[in-house]
């Protein structure tokens, strides 16, 4: 048996935060050296965080991350096998790379092949991918070192890399490297959160560790790290087909380490009597990197397989994983923006409900991880927080929630709002904005010289009621010094249902990536059962009895959101079809009429021409939205995922074939 303990380190880095950064990976090399853990994979671009964007072309960014490489992380690496993830340039490129360190010093560079340039993902535009079979030596320093496609033999163990989407294609690097006998794979990932993703990885993981007869270690980042994009964490370790250590995910410690001690020679015995493994013979010249070190020789026994956490087997994971990725998103929102907590517009509907609800999820789940003392130190710049002493506390120094009333709002929603904002523990403050919207209303009816109408002027006089709740909270987050959350979703997003300066004003958006059908599910598992060792709000309920409303028409005339628009599940089934599928308007309708066939054809045909108008005629708003944070992968967000032009031709062909087909086919 020759046994070695390994490590994935999960790491919450911020762009361009080099002393945060750099910290976080010391504290990770100290935690693995106190575990005996000689190998550690860190996460893909540890040293300057993922999200650094066009900085990345920034020459003063390079140098600083080789400097803080050289200088500040590699003396911690003694005695330890690590790999660190920088931007490296070479002839005039640059290559998303990973640094191999042996005992203080650098054995070489391994370069990403296969880059993400779909969904959130636009690393073409600013790396280049690295050739099969391309080698090279990089000078630093006045140093010369290995780059590009090669592998490592430290100590007579062998290790290869597959960085993030290299593990994602079907020509993986891995193939490869079995070849060669390499013992150990590393992949340091920067795999964004969605739902259901981590089985993909799960089975890469598993796969790939049984096919090239490895052990494969697999490290991501954790975390809203930019703004937009949630890293779940969850570091794994597969020995030749099973999975040997899991790590948690959403986690709210800056740093996460998941050890496996596992037996080298046994997974080269894996590859002896596999029949369909085949070795390569030949070796080009500089294919393999080499470096003398001594594996520790210690007492290890091999780790026992990692069960998961409850929450990950609970029947209701989707509902689980939106609550712990939107909770922790905003926490790291709030922190590295240095708001001093949260303003929402609480109207008693759906939406800002969630919204709120989401705030208070994140206080509780970020003191069950971190405990009183460690939320208060997180976010330390908040000095209001110094007294608090139970996760209620911090709710009602965090969350403002604000009702604003025009003669069109109810007692219903009020009421409410004001159940809800209680039961949370969130101050709370009720406003009369109808004199507002009566002076408005009086000065544009004088200046125009005539009254105006709910007949003649529908959206105008409803938009003015909505326009006129922004001033008021945006003075509120000012004051405090917080964020105003935006209460939008992505159903709403897609159509247009929202007033611009209205109810999207805020700074961010947090449920602007999830569809209204599922948000109304969720507040219903809220009300009845919520998180694992949380529990349910039963004053949810107050909501979800309520029709979804904008509530800005005269209440004799019974608004409802459906009404106006159509059924969500349809809405967002629409959206599906058309947008994340890109089917044409013909096409989107005969799946539609597929999956809700209930719905008369006639009324189904109008529906959909009825989204596709509004898509096309909406696109400025989705636009100007604020940040939102990316949870499955059918965000509409134009900047970065969904890009469609502001101006078009709105389908107008393609709607009348659709018109046509229908009156042929479903005449009267």
């Amino acid at each position: 048996m020759k046994l070695i303990k390994v490590g994935a380190a999960v790491l919450n880095q911020t762009p361009l935060g080099w002393e945060q950064n750099k910290l976080n990976i010391l504290e990770a090399l100290t935690r693995a050296r106190a575990a005996g853990t000689t190998l550690v994979c860190l996460p893909e671009m540890a040293i300057t965080g993922y999200g650094c964007q066009d900085a990345f072309h920034s020459p003063s960014l390079q140098a600083m991350a080789l400097d803080v490489l050289f200088d500040e992380i590699l003396p911690a690496t003694s005695g330890l096998v690590v790999s660190i993830g920088l931007p490296l340039l070479y002839r005039n490129s640059l290559f998303n790379a990973a640094a191999l360190a042996c005992d203080g010093a650098i054995v070489g560079f391994v370069c990403k092949r296969y880059l993400a340039g779909d969904g959130v993902h636009y690393e073409p535009r600013w790396f280049k991918p690295w050739e099969l079979g391309a080698r090279g030596h990089v000078e630093i320093r006045g140093r010369s070192y290995p780059i590009g496609d090669i592998y490592f033999d430290i100590g007579g163990v062998k290790i290869g890399f597959e960085i993030c989407e290299d593990a994602w294609v079907a020509s993986r690097p891995g193939t490869a490297m079995a070849g060669r006998g390499v013992d150990i794979i590393l992949n340091p990932s920067a795999s964004h959160f969605a739902f259901d993703k981590l089985e993909v990885r799960k089975r890469f993981v598993i796969e790939g560790s049984r096919a090239f007869g490895v052990t494969y270690v697999y490290a991501n980042l954790l975390g809203n790290d930019a703004g937009r994009i949630v890293y779940d964490g969850g570091a794994m370790i597969a020995t030749t087909g099973h999975l040997t250590a899991v790590g948690r995910r959403f986690g709210y410690d800056l740093v996460d380490l998941t050890s496996a001690v596992i037996d080298v020679e046994q997974s080269r015995m894996v590859q002896t009597w596999t029949n369909s493994f085949r070795p390569r013979f030949d070796e080009p010249p500089g294919e393999c990197a080499r470096a003398a070190f001594t594996w520790p020789a210690r007492d290890l026994e091999l780790t026992p397989i990692t069960a998961p956490e409850p929450w990950e087997r609970s029947p209701h994971k989707k509902e689980e994983e939106f609550t712990r990725a939107i909770a922790l998103s905003l926490f790291d929102y709030v922190r590295r923006s240095a708001s001093r907590g949260f303003v929402i517009s609480l109207s008693g509907g759906a939406d800002s409900t969630a919204c709120a609800c989401l705030v208070a999820q994140m206080c509780h789940l970020a003191v069950t991880d971190l405990g009183m003392d460690g939320f208060k130190r997180r976010l330390g710049y908040m000095k209001s927080l110094a007294d608090a002493s139970t996760p209620e506390d911090l709710v009602g120094r965090l969350l403002l929630c604000v009702y604003q009333a025009t003669r069109n709002s109810s007692d219903v929603t009020e009421n409410a709002a004001r159940d809800v904002a209680a039961a949370l523990g969130a101050e709370f403050m009720s406003l009369e904005v109808d004199a507002l919207v009566t002076g408005y209303t009086a000065m544009i009816e004088q200046a125009i010289g005539r009254e105006l109408t709910w007949a003649k002027d529908d959206i105008t006089l409803q938009n003015i009621q909505a326009r006129v709740r922004a001033p008021g909270v945006w003075m509120l987050a000012n004051l405090r010094g917080a964020l105003l959350v935006s209460t939008s979703n992505r159903s709403e997003a897609a159509v247009g249902y929202a007033t611009m300066d209205g109810d999207t004003a805020g700074g961010i958006s947090p449920i602007a990536g999830i569809d209204k059908a599922f948000l109304r599910r969720w507040l219903a598992w809220l009300e009845t059962t919520g998180p694992a060792d949380l529990g349910p709000i039963p004053a949810v309920r107050a909501v979800n009895v309520q029709q979804p409303t904008a509530e800005l028409r005269p209440l004799e005339r019974a608004q409802t959101d459906e009404a106006d628009l159509m059924p969500y599940p349809l809405l967002d089934a629409i959206e599906g079809a058309a947008i994340r599928d890109k089917q044409d308007p013909l096409e989107t309708f005969l799946i539609m009429r597929v999956h809700f066939a209930d719905i008369p054809p006639r009324q189904l045909a109008q529906w959909v021409e009825r989204f596709f108008v509004l898509w096309c005629r909406n696109q400025w708003k989705r636009e100007r939205y604020a940040p939102s944070f990316h949870v499955d992968d059918k965000n509409l967000d134009p900047k970065t995922w969904c890009r469609f032009p502001i101006l078009s031709g709105g389908f107008e062909r393609e709607l009348a074939t659709l018109r046509a087909f229908v009156a042929e086919r479903y005449p009267g």
